[in-house]
């Protein structure tokens, strides 16, 4: 370097032009090559596309609603067939945007065929998958869970991929599995990408072989269960007396389920927007490799959060230390039981039929009858078969409805008093008797006619008798004036 300020101050003013004009080319070839240079970083850090989130569920378990609130809109209504949404991701370190796309498929098994515009043979690696579990309805995870399963087996095979990216996927799935490792709790406000130094940490760490029932069923796609409307714990407690072991058996079935599908477990109440924001950084994080801090959250019974990789047998079999009244083995639905259904019975009105209809049939189903001779032995109140209906039928027939049919006669056994009694109600019942049977009126005079034709007693023999007693009485009460001779003379 002194030589050339030496032929500078020697050489004159050119030669020092010279020397600034190269070392401005300099300057400006660095200037540039670090453009270069940034710009082929960012081009390669730049965050992908064409992402997927697949998700599965039952009607009404809230799946969209839980996805429409990842996506930061109120979204209630309720689509039919294949519903598309997605989710705006946004790294802040290299300040680009980009669209996670969802795809929501329906919970009738009739519009599974419609998979195939979701996920290809070549989009499958590009995919995280949803499983939603209804925990206002306990009795339905298990049974949605293994059936939304089989369906997406079934759609994988149907795409036919080749074998050797099938084995790729499950490696990396299980790689994945056995890679996981417990993170610290940092302050860090927003997700940020992984960086070269948790890469090196991992890589130091050993791989250690999967345990018992741990990926049985690979499907080679990264699988998240979310139980939703976890918020309905209490109604559980107090409709259908749930108690803590009731919970735990359920925690405890789902858990085994994910480890043989290498899932990752989480609980979320949108009513309550409980663990929300975990979701959505945990997705961001499966699928974009974002960092994430959040440990396992098993204290909580209603915000339960276990992340791939972290659970094992030995740690599930720490909730079968509660029970008491069922075993770790036992069925699902022998002890999370289903509600008897209870069906709304609506009453039908009953109208009444209108009388002169009912009158009618009656009438008919009289006539079909065959009519029975009236013996002489038979009692005169009973009405004869014919026709129900009121009028003047003549003077022989009866109205069998009238309460005076016949007139009971006073024991001799029994007091005066009784007899007194007797005697009265017999003389009401004359009257009533006599306003019945007025001339024109029906059954008049038929009493007597019958009695005399059967040679018995008329039945309101006594009645008479009382009333004649009445009618004399005046002729043989003795005035107080008179004495018995004068009567006598």
């Amino acid at each position: 370097m002194a030589p050339v300020v030496e032929k500078r101050l020697s050489g004159g003013d050119g030669a020092g032009e010279s020397l600034e004009l190269s070392n401005e080319e300099e300057e400006g070839q660095s200037l540039w090559s670090s453009i270069l240079s940034e710009v082929s970083t960012r081009s390669q850090s730049k965050l992908p596309t064409g992402k997927n989130i697949l998700v599965f569920g039952e009607d009404g378990s809230g799946k969209t609603t839980l996805m429409a609130k990842l996506q930061g809109a109120d979204h209630n209504k309720k689509g039919r067939g294949l519903e598309y949404l997605y989710l705006n991701i946004h790294d802040e370190d290299i300040d680009d945007h980009t669209r996670c796309n969802v795809w929501i498929l329906d919970g009738d098994l009739h519009h599974k065929g419609l998979l195939k515009f979701a996920v290809s043979a070549e989009s499958v690696k590009e995919t995280l998958t949803v499983f939603v579990g209804d925990m206002s309805r306990p009795w339905t995870i298990m049974e949605s869970l293994q059936k939304w399963a089989s369906v997406l087996r079934e759609h994988i095979d149907k795409m036919r991929i080749p074998p050797e990216d099938i084995r790729e996927m499950e490696q990396k799935l299980v790689k994945d599995f056995q890679e996981y490792v417990e993170p610290e709790e940092t302050s860090q406000g927003s997700p940020q990408r992984r960086g070269p130094s948790v890469s090196g940490q991992e890589d130091e760490n050993i791989i250690l072989p999967l345990g018992e029932n741990i990926l049985t069923h690979n499907l080679g796609i990264p699988v998240l269960v979310v139980c939703t409307k976890c918020d309905a714990v209490s109604i559980l407690e107090k409709e259908h007396d749930y108690r803590e072991e009731h919970f735990d058996f359920i925690q405890s079935h789902i858990r085994r389920f994910c480890l043989q599908y290498g899932a990752a477990l989480i609980y979320t109440s949108v009513k309550e927007e409980k663990n929300l924001d975990l979701l959505y950084k945990y997705i961001v994080h499966r699928t974009y490799g974002f960092h994430f801090s959040t440990p396992a959250l098993v204290v909580e019974k209603d915000a339960v959060f276990i992340p791939a990789g972290w659970d094992n047998e030995k740690k599930i079999a720490i909730l079968h230390e509660n029970f008491t009244t069922v075993k770790p083995e036992d069925a699902y639905e022998d002890f999370i039981v289903r509600p008897p259904v209870r069906k709304l019975v609506h009453e039908k009105e009953l109208v009444a039929e209108d009388e002169q209809v009912f009158l009618m049939k009656q009438q008919s189903h009289l006539a079909k009858q065959p009519a029975t001779p009236t013996r002489a032995s038979e009692s005169p109140a009973r009405a004869p078969t014919g026709s129900p209906r009121t009028g003047r039928t003549g003077p022989n027939n009866v109205p069998s409805a009238s309460p005076i049919g016949s007139v009971k006669k006073p024991d001799p056994n029994i007091k005066n008093a009784a007899a007194s009694e007797g005697v009265l109600a017999s003389f009401f019942n004359s009257l009533l008797s006599k306003k019945t049977g007025s001339p024109g009126s029906p059954g008049a005079g038929t009493v007597p006619t019958t009695a005399k034709k059967s040679g018995q007693k008329p039945v309101l023999t006594n009645v008479q008798e009382e009333l004649d007693r009445m009618t004399r009485k005046p002729d043989t009460v003795v005035t107080p004036n008179s004495s018995p001779t004068e009567n006598e003379a």
